[in-house]
């Protein structure tokens, strides 16, 4: 570019400005060292021990290049994953390959590598997973030094695996009773949090020690934020209190409880903010002090980053703001509960809380299960077994999908919020909890489809209705013929034999009598009952002369049709009286019915 930009002038390049500099290679000088992972905090790579030693300083440089500004490998856990990766795939070359530097290895490596891990009993997608890590590796060690693989191993970096991986198991959602039962006990302890966070331990007035020891140490948490145990003041109230009897084996926590949250804390605001904002647990964790943006009428906006959107990592949501029940008040009334202790940890993480260990003052939060088991088997949340539940954060946005998915009656255009209808149809509705809704939703559309293409059963008081009101069947023209009986056919009344739904218009109707049971022309009064009742039993005695495939081909729909539509459309009454006239119905079946 020539010159400096100046307003109004067309920028202008020159040829060179085009040209692409040679790739400086940056191999790694030693096998350990460490990386500073953009989320979560320093890995420490060593490699120090692993052969073949070439490959694993190959390996390095391709994991320190990855984990950089703009590289692939941002998180912490991913990188530690990708190391544990490359130290499985180093233990196969030592036990399987002759190859000792990177240019020394060849297609059936990657190849044997591949069966070995299928060998070892990995399913297809943890195997697909595990070698891509490998691969990698590979192509970032190809793209830093050209010509250095073996070409047939270039051409194998251009796929992962010639097996596919699969279709993953989707996570399911828990049931709208475990979501209850999470919501009803999230609510209650949250309630509980607010109200003791700025409530001092106080103590009887009848000892006025006591309670100035309190005071004292109350003042301690006050100037530095936290009370060692070995804290003289500490000692001496602790000692005191089990003197008189008083419980001091969560001293520490109830002391510290009043002015910080508590590790035992996290586990109800991240289920109830996930279950009601629907957000992922990592981008819960990852929230700031400053996560509040553009407020509006009862809403506003969280601002939260998904590290695996890449390219789009930075996101918003609107929720409902108002009090401690809602999303935008809950993240308010934290901000305001953690202020205090921001002051002795200058970190703008929205989770800050004390815990019972060397560092009793944290921020972040990493793998709290053990907190969340504690917590759910303490309120005695049961799934739909009846057994006690492992609640497991990672399934909580797929429950907030599922029961807004029951709330829109699964409208799609309501329902796909962020996401494509596409992608909301298979990740979020295509899930196991949610396919006895959809499949009852198929019976019943069937269910519907099959009653409206079948025959009018017509009860005697709907037949007296229809003699004496306009009331009658879309079909109908002659209503008066239908029920007289000038139009019958032997199972049912015609409405329209010259114009069936089978056949050509102004023909004859060409299905056999028993095609009247599948059609919309037919209509079936009490006066055809012994007929059918007749046919029923014709067509049950002829199970014993024909194959059980054979009958249900020939007569299983007719059976279904008059077990489960026809005789439930007529009072019992009148069924039992048309059997009773079936047992002496002279039975004339036409030739078709015993072809």
């Amino acid at each position: 570019m020539r010159g400096r930009p100046r307003k109004g002038t067309a920028v202008r390049f020159e040829p060179a400005d085009g040209v692409v500099p040679p790739h400086a290679s940056n191999p790694v000088l030693g096998l350990r060292f460490n990386i500073e992972a953009r989320y979560g905090g320093t890995v420490e790579v060593d490699l120090v021990g692993e052969h073949p030693r070439p490959i694993a300083l190959a390996f390095a440089g391709a994991l320190r290049r990855q984990s950089e500004l703009g590289g692939p490998l941002g998180a912490r856990s991913t990188i530690k994953q990708h190391l544990s990766a490359y130290l499985r795939f180093f233990e196969y070359l030592r036990e399987h390959s002759t190859a000792t530097t990177p240019a020394g290895l060849r297609i059936h490596d990657i190849n044997g590598y591949e069966d070995f891990l299928e060998a070892g009993g990995m399913s297809p997608i943890h195997r697909h997973v595990v070698l891509a890590k490998a691969i990698l590796a590979l192509r970032s060690i190809d793209a830093d030094q050209p010509g250095l693989l073996d070409e047939g191993v270039r051409r194998r970096l251009s796929y992962t695996s010639a097996h596919s991986a699969g279709r993953s198991r989707p996570r399911d959602a828990y049931s709208p009773l475990v979501a209850r039962q999470l919501r009803d006990a999230a609510r209650g302890d949250i309630a509980k949090i607010f109200r003791r966070i700025g409530n001092l331990l106080d103590e009887d007035d009848n000892y006025p020690k006591l309670r100035r020891l309190t005071d004292e140490a109350n003042a301690r948490i006050v100037a530095s934020g936290r009370l060692s145990s070995a804290d003289p003041s500490f000692k001496k109230l602790y000692f005191m209190r089990l003197r008189r009897s008083l419980p001091v084996s969560a001293l520490s926590e109830d002391l510290h409880a009043r002015f910080h949250l508590r590790a035992m804390d996290i586990p109800p605001l991240l289920t109830f903010l996930s279950l009601e904002t629907g957000l992922e647990i990592e981008c819960c964790k990852a929230l700031t002090v400053d996560c509040l943006q553009n407020p509006g009428p009862g809403t506003v906006e969280i601002a939260y980053v998904k590290r695996r959107a890449r390219g789009a990592e930075h996101k918003h949501i609107r929720v409902r703001d108002g009090g401690a029940g809602t999303p935008g008040g809950l993240i308010r009334k934290l901000i305001e509960a953690t202020a205090f202790t921001r002051q002795f940890v200058p970190s703008n993480c929205l989770w800050l809380y004390y815990y019972t260990g060397p560092t009793q003052l944290r921020a972040g939060i990493e793998h709290p299960q053990e907190l969340v088991d504690r917590w759910s088997a303490g309120h005695g949340i049961v799934d739909d077994k009846g057994e006690p539940l492992r609640l497991l954060l990672s399934r909580l946005r797929k429950t907030h999908k599922a029961l807004w998915y029951l709330k829109t009656e699964g409208h799609m255009t309501r329902f796909a919020i962020g996401h494509t209808p596409e992608i909301a149809a298979r990740h979020y509705a295509d899930i196991p909890s949610l396919r006895q809704l959809h499949e009852a939703t198929i019976t019943e559309a069937f269910s519907e489809v099959a009653a409206a293409s079948g025959p009018v059963v017509l009860a005697p008081t709907e037949e007296a209705s229809w003699r004496q009101s306009d009331a009658r069947p879309e079909a109908s023209e002659n209503i008066d013929g239908i029920l007289s009986g000038e139009q019958d056919v032997w199972l049912a009344a015609c409405s329209r034999f010259d114009r069936s739904p089978f056949g050509t218009p102004g023909e004859p109707c060409p299905q056999p009598f028993w095609g009247c049971l599948e059609c919309r022309n037919a209509v079936i009064t009490a006066r055809k009952l012994p007929a059918i009742i007749a046919f029923l039993r014709f067509i049950e005695e002829q199970r014993a002369g024909l194959s059980a495939a054979d009958w249900a081909m020939k007569f299983g729909r007719a059976h279904a049709r008059i077990a489960g539509q026809v005789l439930p459309g007529f009072p019992d009454s009148v069924v039992a009286a048309a059997r009773r006239e079936a047992e002496v119905y002279p039975l004339y079946l036409p030739p078709e019915a015993r072809q």
